[in-house]
Parts: structure tokens; C-alpha cells; sequence
């Protein structure tokens, strides 16, 4: 007999199933709004433009040393590159002010955002040892799967008001001052909540920063759409910048993923960035020499194939500013796919209140939709969603948005 034999089966990671189940099904009008990857408007992937000029570049160079290792932590120029991108520093930048803020983060190679979130949990949980971890309700389900993999206790505070369908910051700051201790870690996603779409406003923002420095909450921030969001790198990244400059005495850490901003979802390019205190910054290599301890155990190093494009269209003034251009073409489409939306739920006078689907920002909206109503959804009109209501907004095009806005229609007027 096999020793697995108390084994016990685990839920099928609810994206995937559903994505599977899209490709399965032979309906000529099937839609896929489940799966969080960016579509052109005729539904097909969207390899950037900017990342083929980046392989065709590569290509040309064949560097000899492209299949080779790299260290441990992964490719340094790649990570001082993503250090810069996120947290908003100029290599060029030769400043007392520059170098200080430089030698407080101490950066390391993940495989993408999943990883990075994966390495910073296992990191904190050993050394650390946080008490509780707080998760937004609702999160991004693969948090709650992480977390209780490395074993740090879960709470969550109030992030969606279902009734209005909006943002509920005075439940999140009210469970966090009740209930939160010194000590606690707190995911904060950086820009376009996933799954909601809905994020803090600036001022808010401000809010959450003075609490974590009050309270002595570890903010951990989880970056999965820079630039993707809003068009623009600098504005997806204002509360992580904000932290790190506003509050130098706050210790935290960031996540970062570039599979939706340079559409490298198969390359799973990432990094981990630990961002220590002012007056700290001795203990920067030690930080980054545990990580590496981690990674060394898992993965030894981080893949080289997708962050020398990054690296290659970040270190290239005509190809970052492609990238730029890139970005505003996926963030664009978006954004004008959520008014159509809209416009259509609004001309079918479909009862109930749609605004939030402008209002929300990102790949995502978090419709409002009950799980019956989604299932009707998939059986009747072969529209697949997230049975929480979570809808990816890239799934949509002008030659199927008004076909989706009507099974809604349909299925809001007729299943509870």
C-alpha cells in the first residue's frame, strides 16, 4: 500500500478549471472572462510589440552567455533596473538622497509575482514570525493558499462594500486600529485591487501609511500591474513610493511581477524587493544572503530568458519608450472595453447599478453578479467568469461586448 493513502484530494484551482472548460467548449459565441491575461480586440494574445524588437535585438547580439547561470539572488542588472522602475529612482542619479534610499532595499530574482509573493511569506514567516497575516476580503485567492503554506494564521479586513459596490476604506481602518497588532503583516495590492478593481484614493492612501508606522504593521505590497493599471509606471506605483519616501522609518516589502506589463505571462520574470528602515542599512546583504538561502532551496536562481527582454527594452531609451506607448494601448483598450460595457447594460436599462464598472480600475471588475447568476452565465450563454462575479475586462471586444451585455441582462432579470 502506498504511504499516501490519507491523502486527501485539494479544490482545483478555480481559474484554470474554468479555463480549461472555455477551451473545451465548441459554442461559436463562448466568451472568456475568467482568465487575467490581455487580449487584442479580435480576442487573440498580444506578444508587445516592444518585447518582439527586444527577441529580435537579443537574437542578433547571440550572446554566447544567455544560457548560462547567474547568481543566486539573479541577473544584478536586471534587478537594479526593476528597483528603479518601481520604486521611481534615476540610474543616473548619483545623489546622497538616491544612494541612501538604494541602500536600504535589498533586491533578489523570483519566478514572477507568484514567486515573489511566495519567497517574501516564507521569508517573513522564519524570520519574523509574524502572528497574523491580514488579506484584503475579498484577495486574490492564490494569497490565502500562499500564506497557508507557510503557515502564518490568516485574518482579513473589510476591502468591498457589496451594497454600493465601492471601496469600504472606513471597514478596513477600523478593523485594522480594533484588531491589529505590532508586528502583524498587511498585503496591500500596489494598484488595480485584484479582484475588485478597486483601489484607495490618494489621501487614503496616506491614511493606511500612517497606520502600518503607528501600529507597527509590516506593509507587504503585492505589484502585479505597474504601468498596466493606469498607462503609466509612475502613477500604478504612487503608494509604494509613497511609503518608501514619506515613511523612511517603515520597514516592508514588495512583490514584483512583469507578466501583465510586458505581457510575459509564459517567461515568469519577477522580483522581491525588501525595503529596511532608515539607519538599517548594514543588514541589506544579510537580508539578501537569507533570501538567496531560500532561493538556493527552491529554485537556485531566477529564469534568464524573459528578463533579458526586460532588461534589453529597459536599458534602451527607444525601447522604453515603446514600452510607454505599449502600455497606453492595453490600458486604453480596457478602459474603453469597461465603457462599452457600460453603455450597453445602461441602454438595456438592465436593472440595478452599473457605474462601478467605470469606476473600477485595471484588468478586473468585480461585477456584482451572484454565483447563480454566473453559472447561468456559463450554461445558458457560454460567458465564463469567476463565480465570485470577477470579471477580466481584456476578454472583451467590440464583437462580443454587446452579446455579453445582454446574457447580463438576461440573467439579472431572471435568476436571483
Amino acid at each position: 500500500m502506498s504511504v499516501l493513502t490519507t491523502l486527501a484530494p485539494v479544490p482545483a484551482d478555480e481559474i484554470f478549471a474554468l479555463n480549461r472548460a472555455y477551451v473545451n467548449d465548441s459554442h461559436p459565441q463562448k466568451v472568456n472572462l475568467g482568465v487575467g491575461v490581455y487580449r487584442t480586440d479580435e480576442g487573440k494574445p498580444w506578444p508587445l510589440p516592444v518585447v518582439r524588437a527586444a527577441e529580435k535585438k537579443l537574437l542578433a547580439e547571440d550572446n554566447l552567455m544567455r544560457h548560462e547561470y547567474t547568481a543566486i539572488e539573479g541577473d544584478i542588472p536586471f534587478l537594479e533596473l526593476a528597483r528603479d522602475l518601481m520604486f521611481g529612482l534615476d540610474s543616473k542619479d548619483t545623489s546622497e538622497k538616491t544612494k541612501a534610499i538604494k541602500a536600504r532595499v535589498g533586491s533578489v530574482q523570483s519566478v514572477a509575482g507568484t514567486g515573489a509573493n511566495h519567497l517574501g511569506a516564507l521569508f517573513l514567516a522564519h524570520q519574523m514570525k509574524p502572528k497574523n497575516v491580514w488579506l484584503s476580503n475579498p484577495s486574490w485567492a492564490n494569497h490565502l493558499t500562499i500564506w497557508d503554506l507557510v503557515g502564518v494564521p490568516r485574518k482579513s479586513y473589510p476591502y468591498y462594500e457589496p451594497t454600493t459596490r465601492s471601496f469600504d476604506f472606513d471597514g478596513m481602518m477600523s478593523t485594522l486600529e480594533a484588531e491589529a497588532q505590532q508586528g502583524d503583516v498587511i498585503l496591500l495590492h500596489a494598484c488595480a485591487h485584484n479582484p475588485t478593481g478597486l483601489d484607495p484614493s490618494k489621501e487614503q492612501w496616506k491614511a493606511i501609511a500612517e497606520l502600518c508606522e503607528r501600529k507597527k504593521i509590516f506593509p507587504f505590497f503585492d505589484s502585479a500591474y505597474q504601468g498596466f493599471a493606469s498607462g503609466s509606471a509612475s502613477e500604478d506605483a504612487w503608494a509604494v513610493r509613497y511609503f518608501l519616501n514619506e515613511k523612511p522609518n517603515l520597514e516592508m516589502c514588495v512583490a514584483q511581477s512583469f507578466s501583465k506589463n510586458f505581457g510575459l505571462y509564459g517567461q515568469r520574470v519577477g522580483a522581491f524587493h525588501y525595503v529596511l528602515p532608515a539607519g538599517s542599512e548594514k543588514l541589506r546583504d544579510t537580508v539578501v544572503n537569507n533570501l538567496c538561502h531560500l532561493i538556493r532551496g527552491e529554485y537556485s536562481m531566477g529564469p534568464t530568458g524573459g528578463c533579458s527582454i526586460v532588461k534589453c527594452v529597459l536599458t534602451n531609451d527607444e525601447l522604453t519608450a515603446q514600452w510607454h506607448d505599449d502600455l497606453t494601448v492595453m490600458s486604453s483598450r480596457i478602459k474603453s472595453m469597461r465603457k462599452v460595457l457600460y453603455d450597453e447594460l445602461t441602454r438595456l436599462q438592465t436593472p440595478g447599478t452599473w457605474r462601478h464598472i467605470v469606476e473600477q480600475n485595471g484588468m478586473f471588475s468585480y461585477t456584482g453578479l451572484t454565483p447563480s447568476q454566473v453559472y447561468a452565465l456559463k450554461d445558458k450563454y457560454h460567458v465564463y467568469l469567476l463565480k465570485s462575479g470577477r470579471a477580466s475586462i481584456s476578454g472583451l471586444a467590440e464583437n462580443n461586448v454587446t452579446y455579453v451585455a445582454q446574457a447580463i441582462d438576461n440573467v439579472v432579470r431572471n435568476v436571483n
